[in-house]
This record gives structure tokens, C-alpha cells and sequence, in this order.
């Protein structure tokens, strides 16, 4: 079972207002959400002390909404809060993530639902931006887009036709005839090389070294940057990376930087290199991260560096969880 949240403003106290309205509220949610009668429990509503002209419940029984319980309260009289205001839980039988809504002046009520909202978060690697990224969307409910990923993707693209990672001239004409693209099945991104699904095979140690040389020119970054900023702009999302803050969305409102020492950054991608069954030792690894820190924050283009409007946090003694939390407290408290 779910709670499926929602509320609406009327223009002002009158049983025709309150009828029409909560019929669209409720129409709204179920459409959303995709509801059948059979899946709704309960549907509570509490309505603000200035709406006295009829109870929600008793319009939602009129909207066809007979076959589960219904409850109306009213609230106390508190100072500032938003006029001619309706708020409803529903109750429902239901597998899938609710979605709320939140309709005309009601929507100031949740802006982290109802405005768009791009999250940049940058850091070196294994700071955890890709883990704390991941939670932070599902916790909002927005896209998760690893920028990495693409990077990931131009590598494959020349160490499968054998070129240099370092040759500008040379990746530059395997980006020209290479198409990468980003789709969300089932709410996960999948990155896609000429139409194959490479996801998981980017993920290997040496792709990683060879992603930092490979963004380091602008044929490449120019082109990434140009689909993440359309992704962006139509979508509410988290965008981690090295250069979000400072060069893909030098605008979007919260922007964090993450960073812990190399040594607990290597132990973070022993432990995720282990799990994806590559073995090496903790020195190779710890050197490859040092390595990878020189490369991303001296490069020409769009390097590595923290935004001066973003929040850094040193991640060494804190869990993605707590990070993640500290996160969209943050984001709540400032929306």
C-alpha cells in the first residue's frame, strides 16, 4: 500500500468551488497514477478553517469516488497559511512509486515536486558522486543522468577502433561517425554506442583511464555538454560529473561538490571494482585515482574544480545515505 499526496486552492468558498475542484484534484491523481477503483483504500482530506461551504469527502462520493472509505477534517487557524487550501492522502493498493500533484496555488506548497529542479554535483572520482547522485533522484523522483557515462562511451568508441585516447584529431573523427545515446528503461539510464547497449561494459578500469584523456577535448566535451544541457532543460534531474556546476549548468540553483581523501576514494573503487569482478591491487588503484585527479583538474577545457555558489562536503567518514540526506535536506530547505 502507497500515500499518494495532493492539493489544490479554490477561488474562494462556494459549493460549487469545492466540488469542481476536488473532482479535478482526484481526476488528476488517478490519471497519474494510473488508478482503477479497485486500487484505492482510503481517500482523507483536510481543508483549510476558511473553506466552510462543503466537506471535500462528500464532493469526492459525488465524483464517482463510492467504493472506498472517505474523511474530511478541518484545520486549525494558523497564520500565513494558504488560503482556500484542499489537501488529500489517498490510500491505494498500488506497486509503483506514487505520483504527487500538487495544482494551482497548492503547487508553492511543493516546489521540489512541482518546478524543475537540476541538481549538479561534482567531485573528483570515487567520491561518491554517482551513489549519493542515484539516491538523491529516487528520493525526488527526478532523472539521474551520469555524465561520466558518455565519456565512458567516446573511450569504447576509439579503443574499439584501436585509436588513441590522446589523439584529439584521431577521437575527433570516431565522435563524427559515432552515435551515443542516453535512455531511461524502468527508471535506470542505459547508455547506448551505435545502438548496442554498453552500460556495463564501460565500467571496466581500463575504459575509466581512458574516459578522463577522452574528455579532456573540446570536440568531445563540446558535444557532450550540448546533449546534457537539452536533457537538463526538459527534464528535472541530478547531473554529477566534474564540470557540472562550473560549465554545464553554471545557472541551476544547488550545486555540491564532493571530495574525500585518495586513499579512502581508492578503497571505495577497489570495493566497486571487486563487485564488478575486476581485480587489482589497492596501490594500482590508489595510483589510477591520483592519476585521474591530475589529468581532470589541469585539463585546457572545462576542468575539474569546485563552483564558488557550491556546497562542499568532505565524504571520508560519511555513508552515500548521509551525504545524500544532507543533500536534500538542503534542497528542501532552500526550495
Amino acid at each position: 500500500m502507497k500515500a499518494i499526496r495532493g492539493a489544490i486552492t479554490l477561488n474562494g468558498d462556494t459549493e460549487k468551488e469545492v466540488r469542481e475542484n476536488v473532482k479535478f484534484l482526484l481526476g488528476e491523481i488517478v490519471s497519474a497514477n494510473k488508478l482503477i477503483a479497485e486500487d484505492i483504500i482510503c481517500i482523507m482530506f483536510s481543508n483549510t478553517s476558511d473553506i466552510r461551504s462543503f466537506y471535500p469527502a462528500k464532493a469526492a462520493r459525488e465524483a464517482g469516488f463510492f467504493n472506498c472509505a472517505l474523511y474530511s477534517s478541518l484545520e486549525p487557524e494558523i497564520n500565513g497559511s494558504l488560503p482556500y487550501c484542499i489537501r488529500v492522502m489517498i490510500l491505494a493498493e498500488i506497486t509503483a512509486k506514487p505520483k504527487h500533484i500538487y495544482l494551482k496555488g497548492a503547487s508553492d506548497l511543493r516546489k521540489d515536486i512541482t518546478q524543475k529542479l537540476n541538481i549538479a554535483i561534482d567531485g573528483p572520482a570515487g567520491s561518491g558522486k554517482s551513489t549519493v547522485s542515484k539516491l538523491i533522484s529516487s528520493y525526488f523522483d527526478i532523472l539521474y543522468l551520469d555524465t561520466g557515462a558518455m565519456y565512458r562511451a567516446c573511450a569504447l568508441a576509439c579503443i574499439n577502433e584501436g585509436v588513441e585516447c590522446t589523439n584529439e584529431s584521431e577521437v575527433e573523427k570516431i565522435a563524427k561517425k559515432t552515435d551515443i545515446t542516453v535512455k531511461y528503461i524502468d527508471g535506470t539510464q542505459r547508455t547506448f554506442l551505435n545502438g548496442k547497449d554498453v552500460s556495463e561494459e564501460i565500467r571496466t578500469p581500463k575504459v575509466s583511464m581512458s574516459a578522463s584523456a577522452v574528455a579532456a577535448h573540446a570536440c568531445i566535451r563540446n558535444k557532450m555538454v550540448e546533449l546534457q544541457r537539452i536533457i537538463a532543460k526538459q527534464n528535472s534531474c541530478v547531473l554529477d560529473g566534474r564540470d557540472i556546476g562550473t560549465n554545464v549548468l553554471p545557472d541551476a540553483k544547488f550545486k555540491f561538490f564532493l571530495t574525500a581523501s585518495p586513499e579512502v576514494r581508492a578503497e571505495r573503487r577497489l570495493e566497486e571494482n571487486k563487485e564488478k569482478g575486476y581485480i587489482q591491487p589497492f596501490e594500482e588503484v590508489l595510483a589510477e585515482i591520483k592519476t585521474r585527479d591530475v589529468q581532470d583538474s589541469t585539463r585546457k577545457i572545462a576542468p575539474l574544480q569546485k563552483a564558488e555558489d557550491a556546497i562542499e562536503i568532505v565524504t571520508d567518514s560519511l555513508s552515500a545515505k548521509e551525504v545524500a540526506s544532507f543533500i536534500c535536506n538542503e534542497i528542501q530547505r532552500n526550495t
